[in-house]
């Protein structure tokens, strides 16, 4: 089985390719998502965004409509040297902060050297983790709606939606990959052997 995003302007097109591929496919709604099940044993799962449940029409138009982003909702990137954070009405970013802060890397001396090394790593990561909590707390004041995160465990916030896969270094376009991300759907597909 396989997880693919797909934008929710294009979940049309995506089905219509998938019965194209397939032989035709039979739309249905249970389990909380959009079913999909094709002739030769193909079959998708798509899920809302923001960990929506879908109980509305099998129509990929209907689906769609569903799957609008929020009024007000944040995303928030934290690594060991940067950050990035968003806050969105809709599907507009109205406020964004991306920042770095330099944390030195490994190093193989041994001894005492190591250890000085080990302690002035963890004190510029906790420098990094504070802006970024700054930063955060100031761009997402009062956030009405979910707030999706992708990063290192410690930075996580209670209650935050979990953006899947490796989050990179957060920079301008990172963070623009991952509002796109926030919104898409999420589809799981297991294809006929």
């Amino acid at each position: 089985m396989a997880e693919v995003l797909v934008a929710v302007e294009r979940v049309q097109r995506w089905i219509d390719n998938f019965a194209g591929r397939h032989g035709g496919v039979e739309l249905a709604v249970g389990d909380d998502a959009l079913r999909g099940t094709a002739p030769d044993g193909s079959s998708f799962v798509a899920r809302l965004p923001f960990d929506r449940s879908y109980a509305g029409a099998a129509d990929p138009a209907a689906f769609a409509e569903a799957a609008a982003p929020p009024p007000d909702w944040g995303v928030l990137l934290v690594r060991r040297g940067g950050f990035a954070v968003a806050r969105l009405r809709g599907g507009e970013v109205v406020a964004s902060k991306v920042g770095k802060r330099h944390v030195q890397g490994r190093t193989k001396a041994g001894g005492w050297s190591q250890q000085r090394f080990a302690r002035r790593r963890d004190n510029q990561a906790r420098v990094a983790l504070a802006a970024a909590d700054e930063h955060a707390a100031r761009i997402l004041d009062g956030l009405a709606g979910p707030l999706v995160y992708g990063g290192i465990e410690e930075a996580c916030p209670e209650g935050a939606l979990l953006l899947g896969g490796h989050i990179a270094d957060p920079r301008r376009d990172v963070l623009d990959k991952a509002v796109a991300d926030a919104q898409a759907a999420r589809v799981e597909v297991l294809n006929a052997e």
